[in-house]
């Protein structure tokens, strides 16, 4: 059995299991632990449902805590099309339906704050408080991103370069380690938060064509996902943002403009891998908002 294979890395976390599930004609692959009123967590890029890994106990006190692979993510289906967050969204309605669910709270981190936005949007009656982790979804304010070095200690040159069609794949096809410790050397705070272990579990998810080439379709959605959202109506679900202090300021402008109610924590001392970085914290600002 491979170390860092789901089938190995979920015997760490006791509990959980993992399981599978038929939705919009692709399998999702979601890990589920705890009891109590369900709480979606969707990861994001380059990562996996074990971004998790640290507060899924801590949240499983208190709830059944269902952690998903998003399509094109880890163990789930790696389609070649439906990457807009508004058709990412109706793969996670479908699945909470299946699951028995009427109403879920859904947290989002990176890429997967875009889809649980884009779920909540769509979807309201099926959202009862809606979480966002550092990462606000994409609007027309990202055509003015740094790309280029001016004076930033961090430019997302990644959000361009992942919307390049077959480029990315072509170069990181079996070297995806070297983008992804370049990312979280200049995007942690606490380095050792993502082990080298860790990292490992990440590489073996996206080191391969097909991976690269999904988790890119994220990305080259963009374009789409912005006019999709100027469709959108104020989310009604109170919403909670959860965010480092060099996000922080982003994300609050962004619930400002499309949340109705909405409320902030920031987490000192982190970078943007959060609930990695300060697990106990992060946890705690979750179920603060959810009690």
């Amino acid at each position: 059995m491979n170390q860092y294979s789901t089938e190995n890395l979920i015997k760490k976390i006791p509990g959980f299991i993992s399981s599978f599930q038929k939705v919009n004609n692709l399998t999702l692959h979601y890990v589920i632990g705890g009891s109590g009123e369900p709480l979606l967590l969707l990861p994001g890029w380059p990562q996996t449902w074990w971004s998790y890994r640290y507060i899924m106990p801590l949240l499983a006190e208190k709830h059944t805590v269902i952690v998903v692979d998003l399509r094109g993510m880890g163990d789930s289906d790696k389609p070649v099309e439906g990457y807009t967050k508004k058709h990412m969204a109706s793969d996670i309605k479908e699945l909470v339906a299946a699951l028995g669910y009427e109403k879920v709270n859904v947290a989002g981190h990176d890429m997967g704050g875009n889809v649980a936005y884009a779920f909540a949007a769509n979807y309201p009656e099926k959202v009862k408080k809606l979480i966002l982790l550092d990462t606000p979804p994409p609007d027309e304010n990202m055509y003015r991103l740094p790309m280029l070095p001016v004076g930033a200690p961090v430019y997302p040159w990644w959000v361009a370069f992942n919307q390049v069609n077959d480029l990315p794949a072509q170069l990181l096809e079996g070297r995806f380690g070297l983008l992804l410790d370049h990312l979280l050397d200049k995007l942690l705070v606490t380095q050792e938060a993502i082990n080298a272990f860790d990292r490992s579990v990440y590489i073996h998810h996206y080191n391969d064509k097909e991976s690269i080439r999904a988790s890119n379709a994220w990305y080259q959605a963009f374009c789409q996902d912005i006019s999709d959202q100027k469709s959108y109506s104020k989310i009604e679900n109170v919403t909670k943002g959860i965010a480092s202090p060099a996000s922080f300021g982003i994300l609050e402008n962004f619930l400002s403009g499309h949340v109705l109610k909405y409320e902030m924590k920031e987490i000192e001392g982190s970078g943007h891998f959060i609930q990695e970085e300060k697990p106990e914290e992060t946890a705690k600002a979750i179920l603060d908002f959810l009690k």
